[in-house]
């Protein structure tokens, strides 16, 4: 066993203060915990232990590519709070070919279609390639929100030889892999070519090319440029033929196989996968164990991201939603949540999800510092615990004041334009909220959000039949208010008319305006948005 390290808040490394609860409670201190149960069993050093993401560069990065990422390094915490070494390694697939040009991106590109994306020039001159540009948008994101990894170029790790000896092995028992990879997917293509990818010498190209040939004395691959059909459309090859060197950046394998390669040479343990590439991890599985004699790493099988049509996020379907637009409207940290709560299940997205993890972070805060009380051990553990990791385990000494998002966005809608900041700054503080630089933050982010979207989006509210007569009076009594004192009044009077609770009354109304259990003094803050505005959203709901 390698050297323990300690944990963060001192307490025991292996479970919280109940029996029960692993780590923090969350689902990243069960995988580690297993992990480690795992690579015990397995009898391998715990020296350092290596998860692993993959980073496409051949399109631009959305939430669900970063979330790869995030999540290994989710994983990574959980083993250093657990008193064990580890690293996240971030493998950028830059050999892979430009399948078709990014939404944004020069039309010219297409003639740079099938080449490796480490090989094209990028088309805004800021980095050395195609691939280094897109990929460097992903590790900016990774940067901003404080994710640690190691970095790792797909196309250094072929021309420096280290994945050699896996690939000369996978050649040599390419037979015996075609017939796997038959086994598993249907697929038959691997029956009758390598499961290698040689760049063509002549046109650059390599996609277009076949190998059919390995001469393992000489570790070269000989292939012959004929061309392929991608999704339909066939690409015309140039007739070249040649040999690649397995031992430099010549190729590279077919993913089927690739995968086994990086885990045997890089020592990974863990490494998550979304489903569109199930039958590729399960061949590699195979390859891992039974050609390179390697125990495949630890897996956890996630669902994907989806738009509000339930689409999957991705490069290929047009509605990319990028971690730097996210970071327009929202704190990293809010993001951060997004990713780490929950690894299983389809998630749907939109701008609209923003808001809500950024309350959902305020909630999480409350809970951390014992504002809000959870009766339930392992539940209030577990929501710690996500605000822990949410924070990459260094939370801020006190809690921020907890300005609802919709309210600082509503409060942008009525300020004067020139005067955004300083209007919502002036009513905040008159609310009684006290404004440092993280609330400052958060007032910037959400004037950005009501530029461009409105009004937050709020859940339904339903009222009883006594509530709805009780709002009908309500608005007749707004509507003929003078002051932020006459609203306030107006709000308990009518509360008890209807033998109402006031509590409940005003909770049921921070629900229709902010949506959320509570809030500013409501008068006053009704007045600043506007009796007309005050009057139309409770008419609106009436009439629901």
């Amino acid at each position: 066993m390698g050297e323990r390290l300690g944990r963060t808040d001192g307490r025991d490394s292996k479970a919280g203060s109940h029996p029960s609860v692993i780590g923090h409670g969350t689902w990243m201190d069960k995988i580690a915990y297993e992990l480690i149960k795992r690579e015990e069993a397995l009898g391998r050093s715990l020296d350092i232990i290596r998860t692993e993401s993959g980073l496409g560069a051949s399109g631009i990065p959305h939430i669900g590519s970063m979330a790869d990422a995030v999540r290994a390094y989710g994983i990574v915490m959980a083993l250093r709070e657990m008193g064990y070494r580890a690293e996240s390694i971030a493998f950028t697939d830059d050999m892979d070919g430009l399948r078709r040009v990014p939404a944004g991106f020069p039309k010219y590109l297409e003639e740079y279609l099938l080449m490796p994306v480490s090989s094209i020039p990028d088309p805004f001159g800021c980095h050395g390639s195609f691939s280094e540009h897109i990929s460097g948008m992903l590790r900016e994101a990774l940067d901003y929100a404080g994710v640690e990894y190691v970095f790792k170029s797909g196309r250094e790790a072929y021309a420096s030889g280290i994945l050699s000896e896996a690939i000369h092995k996978i050649l040599l028992n390419s037979d015996k892999i075609g017939k796997i990879i038959v086994e598993f997917t249907g697929q038959e293509k691997y029956l009758k070519v390598l499961p290698y990818f040689a760049i063509c010498r002549n046109c650059g190209r390599i996609y277009t090319t076949q190998s059919y040939k390995y001469d393992p004395e000489k570790r070269v691959v000989y292939y012959k440029c004929n061309g392929v059909e991608i999704k339909g459309k066939w690409y015309n090859g140039c007739g070249y033929e040649g040999v690649a060197d397995i031992r430099r950046d010549d190729g590279k394998l077919a993913w089927k196989t690739e995968f086994a390669t990086r885990w045997s040479a890089l020592n990974i343990r863990f490494e998550a996968y979304g489903k569109d590439i199930a039958d590729s991890v399960k061949v590699n599985d195979w390859v891992s164990k039974n050609i390179l004699g390697y125990e495949p790493p630890m897996h956890v099988r996630y669902e994907l991201f989806l738009d509000r049509s339930g689409r999957k996020i991705s490069k290929s379907a047009g509605n990319v939603f990028t971690p730097q637009e996210w970071y327009k409207y929202g704190l990293p940290q809010s993001l951060l949540l997004l990713f780490f709560k929950r690894v299983v299940g389809t998630r749907i997205i939109s701008y609209e999800t923003i808001p809500r993890m950024m309350d959902e972070l305020d909630y999480l805060e409350d809970v951390y510092f014992n504002k809000v009380k959870i009766d339930n051990f392992m539940e209030r553990e577990k929501l710690r615990g996500l605000y822990l990791y949410s924070n990459l385990l260094k939370p801020p000494p006190k809690p921020s004041s907890h300005i609802p998002h919709s309210l600082i966005v509503d409060l942008s809608l009525v300020a004067p334009e020139n005067k955004r900041e300083e209007f919502i700054i002036s009513r905040l503080s008159k609310y009684g909220y006290k404004i440092e630089e993280r609330e400052l933050k958060k007032i910037r982010l959400a004037i950005n959000y009501a530029k461009d979207f409105g009004v937050v989006k709020k859940e339904p509210v339903t009222l009883t039949n006594m509530e709805r007569e009780a709002i009908v009076e309500l608005t007749n009594a707004i509507s003929q208010a003078r002051s932020p004192n006459e609203i306030q009044n107006a709000i308990f009077i009518t509360a008890r008319r209807y033998n109402i609770n006031p509590p409940e009354f005003f909770k049921k109304l921070y629900q229709i305006f902010l949506g959320r259990d509570y809030g500013p003094r409501l008068g006053p803050y009704l007045w600043d948005v506007g009796i007309d505005k005050t009057v139309e959203t409770l008419k609106e709901l009436i009439r629901k």
